[in-house]
Formats: structure tokens, sequence, C-alpha cells
């Protein structure tokens, strides 16, 4: 195998091992349905479960009443006087993906037909308030307090059986998480047994990632037990979840942001998901509360969480939470690399220059294995001529050829195969790379110089052609990519040849559609990379005319 033949064979590998990486993240095994069997404890709430329509071709409605607004120093929420339900939740310090003079808006109601995300709950027993219930609310507007560290608000229900039932929201400064209290109050003469559940709605039509950068969107759950779980939409529309557990937690995730009922640890609760129409799915979580004796009260609750996949604060809220930034079989590598980006961040505050800074950190990691392969590439290059008038001499006997090439090798020292091991050590922290710095908010609309104001977007310097964004960096990593191949020897083989020459234009297309972020750390490997090939070509090439000499 020739230097050609073994480069287009790293680039095969590495082509089959991202392309492996997305399928697997998007075609995960489907959900499984569970039942309780090892524990008796767990009450089975399953047959008092009847909160969305059933089945699921059933026309789904969302009724609206009068809105509350809240506004903390992180969120802007809108909350529906029927249910209680969160029916709108803005991010202030996230602007929208589209439009950034906007916020960033995670839950919305707006359009249910298609595109819907909010958070519901309610209670399930006799006569209870549940999501279809209409609240009263004192105010219809709440704004967190200067010097005020938390802001509550409070919804009321009663009825002609003296049952009083208040909803109440606690939202905190600095949090994206949302307590959630049911306070009931018996005043009737019976005690009354109840349930309460907690669920998010989410449609299957909004929020889609792009074929090219494929991103996860569904619904997830974790315990102790079974840990982190996807649920895609397509497995929802084949079976219901039903879960029983003591401990996690059950949400929506998408690329960047993600939504969780987060119950009390140690308490019985059951985990499901269902389809309720065609484009709408719920993914809820019920609790079991007991029996509230005639006369007396109780209260209990859970939180939610609602915000982006901010790793610094996403374990302080929840075990396992964490794990909805979402890096795959490769986690035990870019685990480490965002560690070390984050920290690089902090001392030169910029995630542009930190991008670089960790490339040339990796880069002298590798270097030893990187000069090993670069070394041959540089005696290969030396044998390109010799190599050349093999193929000559010997015409279309490939046989012979081949024969020839492998005397040669041997009689040269040269392991054809030498420059392969160094660089597929490499191809999985790489990869890590890739899909740390995709799947990282941090990322999402930093700034790094000049023109690139959002490392997560396409560069566009030069605007859209035909729906493909135009910028430098893509532009510049195809330069040196033609430079590398000037670099390594030419292949005897003229079809391989015209492939390598075509190899880089057919990168730079779909590096129009990466973020600017992965593109600038594939352009600054490549250049660190020809710095190093071009010294060891010319070392190699000394060498060699000092022995002739």
């Amino acid at each position: 195998m020739d230097n050609k033949r073994l480069i287009l064979f790293m680039i095969l590998s590495f082509t089959i091992l991202m392309s492996w990486d997305a399928w697997e993240r998007q075609h995960q095994p489907p959900a499984v349905k569970q039942v309780a069997t090892a524990n008796d404890a767990v009450p089975s709430v399953s047959s008092k479960l009847n909160l969305q329509p059933s089945p699921a071709t059933e026309t789904f409605s969302l009724g609206k009443d009068e809105r509350v607004h809240v506004k903390t120093d992180l969120v802007e929420a809108t909350i529906d006087t029927l249910g209680g339900d969160v029916r709108r939740l803005e991010l202030t310090q996230h602007h929208a993906t589209e439009d950034k003079t906007k916020n960033f808006v995670l839950f919305d109601d707006s359009a249910p037909a298609s595109h819907l995300y909010i958070a519901q709950s309610g209670l399930i027993g006799l006569g209870l308030p549940n999501h279809k219930t209409v609240f009263t609310s004192k105010a219809n507007s709440f704004t967190l307090a200067d010097g005020s560290d938390k802001l509550e608000v409070r919804f009321s229900w009663s009825d002609a059986n003296n049952v009083q039932v208040d909803k109440v929201y606690t939202f905190h400064r600095g949090s994206y998480v949302i307590d959630l209290n049911y306070e009931i109050k018996n005043g009737s003469g019976v005690a009354i047994d109840s349930s309460v559940y907690y669920q998010l709605l989410h449609d299957n039509q909004s929020d889609k990632s792009s074929k090219i950068m494929p991103t996860y969107i569904g619904a997830a759950y974790y315990t102790e037990a079974d840990k982190y779980k996807k649920i895609k939409f397509d497995d929802m529309q084949k079976t219901n979840l039903s879960k029983n557990a003591t401990d996690g937690w059950i949400g929506m995730v998408q690329h960047y942001f993600a939504s969780a009922w987060i119950p009390k640890s140690g308490v019985v609760r059951e985990y499901r998901t269902k389809q309720l129409n065609e484009h709408l799915f719920a993914a809820s979580v019920v609790v079991p509360v007991g029996s509230v004796a005639a006369g007396s009260s109780t209260t209990f609750g859970a939180r939610l969480f609602a915000g982006p996949q901010e790793q610094k604060h996403l374990k302080e809220v929840a075990p396992g939470l964490e794990y909805v930034v979402d890096y795959g079989w490769l986690t035990i590598f870019a685990s480490p690399l965002f560690w070390v980006l984050s920290e690089i961040q902090k001392l030169v505050h910029n995630w542009g220059v930190a991008i670089i800074v960790l490339t040339v950190l990796l880069k002298a990691v590798f270097y030893p294995l990187s000069a090993a392969g670069y070394r041959n590439m540089a005696h290969m290059r030396k044998l390109a001529p010799r190599l050349q008038q093999m193929k000559e001499r010997f015409g279309e006997d490939k046989a012979k050829m081949q024969q020839a090439m492998m005397e040669l090798y041997k009689t040269e020292k040269i392991n054809p195969m030498g420059g392969c091991l160094p660089v597929l050590v490499q191809i999985p922290v790489f990869i890590a790379f890739y899909w740390m710095l995709l799947g990282t908010i941090e990322m999402r609309q930093a700034p790094f110089m000049l023109w690139i104001t959002d490392l997560s977007a396409p560069d566009t310097l030069f605007g859209t052609i035909l729906g493909m964004p135009i910028g430098l960096l893509p532009i510049l990593m195809g330069l040196t990519m033609i430079l590398q191949t000037s670099l390594n020897p030419t292949p005897p083989d003229p079809v391989q040849a015209k492939v390598m020459k075509i190899m880089p234009i057919v990168f730079s297309v779909f590096f129009f559609f990466f973020p600017a972020g992965l593109v600038l750390y594939w352009l600054v490997n490549n250049i660190l990379s020809i710095a190093q090939q071009w010294s060891i070509n010319r070392m190699i090439e000394g060498s060699q005319k000092g022995d002739s000499a």
C-alpha cells in the first residue's frame, strides 16, 4: 500500500467514524416499556393517570384563560390561570437564534397546532384541580424585587366542599430552577386520596437540527439504576414508557437547552411518555400523595429546571442532569477536553482564542505520534520518482508492480503502514473535540474577532449562495488542505492523484456549513500540521543530500 492509499484509508476511516457516531446518536434502541417487578412496594398509578387524549389520533386542544407575567433576572415567564401552566418562558440572557435582538424563547404555546412546548402539572383525584382547571391569582404581573433572592407566585382554587388548593411557584435569583409546591387544605368532612403529575409537552416539528450536524431532540429520563436514557419521538410513537423509581427526573432535551421535572428524592414515582396527536408528545412523572384526612392539610412539590445546558450548573441542579450535554461514546475524551477549554477561557476571556490554545496543546501532546507519521510520508516522498519509474516499467501488470513496491519498501526499511496507526490513535480525540464544540452552549453566539461574532454558526463573511453560506475560514481551510497535499508525494496512480486534488474542495464544501468554532479548530490544526510536516520534509531531504555528498 503506497502513501496515498494510506491517506485515503485514513480519510475514509475518519469519515466512517464520524458518520457512525452521528448515526448512533440518532438511532439508539427504542425505549422498552417497563413495569415494577423488583419492588412490589412501588405503587402502580397508571390506572389513575388519564391526563392526555387517547388514542393519539384524538384532536388535541389547549385552552387559554388569563395570563400572569413573571420577570426575574434570568427569565420572563407567562403562566396561564387555566391549569396554572407555564406557557411561555424567555431566557433573557440568551438571544434568539435568528433575530439576536430578541430573547430566546424556550417554552411557547403561540402555535399549538404544530409548535408547542409547555410545562403542565395537576392533581389526580375526585374533583381536584388539574391542568384543565381555572385558578385565580391576586395579580397579573410579578417582578423579582431588587435585593430579593426569590419571588413567590401563588395560584388558588377552592370548591363548594371547602377544599382549597394553592399552586405556588417560587422563582430564584440567578437560577433556572423553579420550585412548585401544592398546598392542600381539606376542609371537607371526608379524607382525600390523590396523586400529583408533572409533565412537559413538546412537538416533533420545531427545534430540528440539520442533517449535516445532527443533534438530539426528544425526551430523556434519569434514575440511579438506569442512568441517563433518551427517548426519541419516533420511539414514543411505538410504545409508552412506564418506569417506576424512587429517584431521578424526566425532561425534554434539545440542542443547547433542556427542561426537566425533578421530584424529591426518595419519593416513589412513575415516569411516563405518550403521543398526544400526530405531532405532539408528553413526558410526565406521577407521584402519589396519599390520603389527606378531613380537617388537615399537606404540602408537597417538585422542581422544574428550564434553561441552558451550562455544565457548571447542571450538576448542582440534580444528579445526572449533566448528561443532557451528550457527547455519546466519546464522553471519556470530550468531558476533560471541555474542562481544559473552560480553564483556558477563564484566562484568555475569549472562546475562539481558547480553541486556538487548546488546539496547540493537543498538537503538542500528539507531536511524537504525528512526527512518526510525517517522517514516514517524507520517506515515501523520496521514493515517489522511483515508484513512477516502476509504474512505467510494469505498465498494467499490477501484480508485479505490487511485488516490486514491497521489495523496495523492504530494501529502504519503510513500513507503508507506518503513518496509519499514529493518526488512527488521534481520531477519537479529534471526533470528541468535534462533538464537544458542537454541543457546548458556551460556544453559542460567542464572538471571536472581526467578522466572527458567533462561534456556533457558520462563517458567512461573503454571504449565502444557493443556500450555502460562504465564509473565509472554510476557504482558508481548503487552501491549507491543498498545501498539505503538495507536501505529500504524488501517487503513481493518476486516479489517486486526481482524488487527492479534489478532496480539499469536497471537504471545503462540507466545512462551509460547519460552525465557525469547528472550522477554526481544523484550520489551526492544519496550519500546525503543515509546519510540522514541512519541517520534517526539510530534515529528511537535508539528510538525503548529506548522504549523497
